[in-house]
């Protein structure tokens, strides 16, 4: 068993959520948080379309979403949906008819705001659909898009605003005898966000989609993500996240997961843990985890690993890892497993060698789990 285990003192109670499905993904209840992604290449290159979500998919993504914005996307939705290992959720904005196409070409969730799509008989037309085909819906508020009535009433987009907006949209999917949705609030300002999204919380038992949208580039959209989702994270709030970047999908799906595994809600892949380095150094400390972090992104089976530089904080580091290496001086270091010093390493060989003990320690944690499962 992994010695990454979680300590009373870091368990995180998670809000009480019903659970709706998106294909075979459960969301809410006492189901992983989902992470999400969405494809931003043009969903009528479905050839491209698809590269883009098998990335995303094998990079983690439970759940992808693609826009379709027109008839020719939905045509090529039905060929992205059956060649996706995960499930698609349909973004549609404004034409009713999209969303009716897009049920009937596989989307496992449509991501809807009902007030945009048309009248009530168009809306009760999409849930008859959405039903139909056993498809989820998820109801999308943002900051930037508030109907006139709500900015009329506020004076400004703002998270009173917001929720209200997403109760009166479940009131319509309700009122039409649909529950099986999701709601979020975006902004991409993290105050408005997180207090929309408290708020909303409270509200509903819906299951919440975390998101803040428009976050930004690779460096600042994760910046502020991880200060916005993060705290909503801790407080119980979420059941499936998006991080929102101007970058590759891939990344979104990785920042996603190492907000969830710096507050212990989910693992995937190895943990690092590692120190800025300084002049007490034994090794190159920033090389090393560069070239470590690409050689170990095969690794699925959630793990620890530390790599400092010296003696200072190393070997307290390396008790709380499955595997480490401290810096000793003199060209080499310790190697420690499961918690203890087990045999020194020069530091040439250690790259090679630390990522032959992780995927050692892989084999032997999904092999611990698998008999756990049979034994069931």
């Amino acid at each position: 068993m992994s010695i990454n285990h979680i300590r009373p003192w870091r368990n995180i109670e998670r809000r009480k959520s019903r659970q709706i499905m998106v294909g075979n993904v459960p969301v809410g209840g006492d189901a992983p948080i989902a992470v999400q992604t969405m494809t931003n290449t043009l969903t009528t290159d479905a050839a491209a379309t698809i590269a883009q979500v098998q990335a995303a998919a094998e990079a983690g993504a439970d759940i992808v979403r693609v826009s379709v914005p027109d008839e020719a996307s939905s045509k090529a939705l039905k060929e992205i949906v059956s060649e996706s290992p995960v499930p698609i959720v349909a973004d549609i904005h404004f034409h009713y008819k999209r969303g009716i196409e897009a049920a009937e070409a596989g989307a496992a969730c449509l991501r809807i705001n009902p007030g945009n799509i048309g009248d009530s008989a168009r809306v009760a037309e999409v849930v008859r659909a959405a039903k139909d085909h056993n498809c989820s819906i998820r109801i999308g508020v943002n900051a930037g898009s508030l109907e006139k009535h709500l900015l009329d009433k506020y004076g400004e987009p703002c998270p009173d605003a917001m929720v209200e907006s997403g109760l009166e949209h479940i009131r319509i999917l309700q009122d039409h005898d649909f529950h099986e949705f999701k709601i979020s609030v975006k902004a991409s300002d993290v105050f408005m966000s997180a207090a929309a999204y408290q708020m909303l919380a409270d509200a509903t038992d819906a299951p919440i989609h975390l998101g803040i949208t428009e976050a930004g580039g690779l460096m600042s959209g994760t910046i502020k993500s991880s200060i916005g989702l993060g705290q909503l994270l801790w407080m119980g709030i979420g059941d499936t996240l998006r991080v929102s970047l101007s970058a590759d999908p891939v990344e979104e799906v990785k920042v996603g997961y190492e907000i969830l595994k710096s507050l212990g809600l989910r693992h995937r892949g190895v943990n690092i843990i590692s120190c800025p380095s300084c002049a007490r150094q034994g090794f190159d400390v920033i090389k090393t985890v560069e070239t470590l972090e690409d050689r170990l992104a095969h690794i699925k089976t959630p793990m620890s690993l530390s790599i400092i530089g010296c003696v200072v904080n190393g070997p307290g580091e390396a008790l709380m890892t499955d595997v480490g290496f401290t810096g000793g001086g003199a060209g080499s270091g310790m190697v420690y497993l499961a918690g203890k010093a087990s045999h020194k390493m020069s530091n040439d060989q250690m790259v090679d060698h630390i990522v032959e003990e992780v995927e050692k320690k892989a084999a032997a944690l999904d092999a611990e789990a698998a008999a756990a499962e049979a034994a069931e």
